[in-house]
């Protein structure tokens, strides 16, 4: 199933988590992070683009992550039938696709071929890697944003 996350902003479920922002559970923990399996999301500018997904237990462990749209609209994998199921979900809509972010003075990278999914409405997660996509794990950024 191809998703695409542009319908529904991640405004519309997820907020500051000094407000009380849901938490994130990691349906499948992320690889290498096995112990972490709930987090929050932190805007970190104004205009909603980036975010720090953040872990409950651990405040220092945090990936950078940003919605794929506004830097590659035309950004659409296909999400295989398992992660619907791990999920708990089959409504392609309820997803919401962040990618993970990697920034340096050089260039700054998302990774298109392991993406975060997030069920908005149950807010449970898993980072998928869309074997065989031929989606990169460093595509560089616009610097526009």
């Amino acid at each position: 199933m191809t998703i695409r996350t542009a319908s529904r902003p991640i405004e519309a479920t997820m907020t500051d988590p000094s407000l009380g922002l849901p938490t994130i559970t990691m349906a499948v923990p992320m690889p290498g992070f096995p112990a972490h399996r709930d987090f929050v999301l932190v805007r970190l500018n104004d205009d909603g683009l980036l975010y720090a997904f953040t872990s409950i237990d651990n405040p220092e462990l945090r990936f950078l992550v940003a919605p794929p749209e506004p830097f590659f609209p035309d950004y659409a994998p296909e999400i295989e039938n398992e992660v619907f199921a791990a999920l708990n979900t089959k409504d392609p809509d309820r997803l919401l696709l962040l990618t993970v972010i990697t920034a340096s003075k050089e260039e700054t990278t998302a990774n298109l071929l392991a993406p975060i999914v997030v069920d908005r409405d149950s807010m449970r997660a898993m980072q998928v890697v869309l074997s065989g996509s031929g989606y990169p794990v460093r595509a560089i950024m616009n610097r526009n944003f």
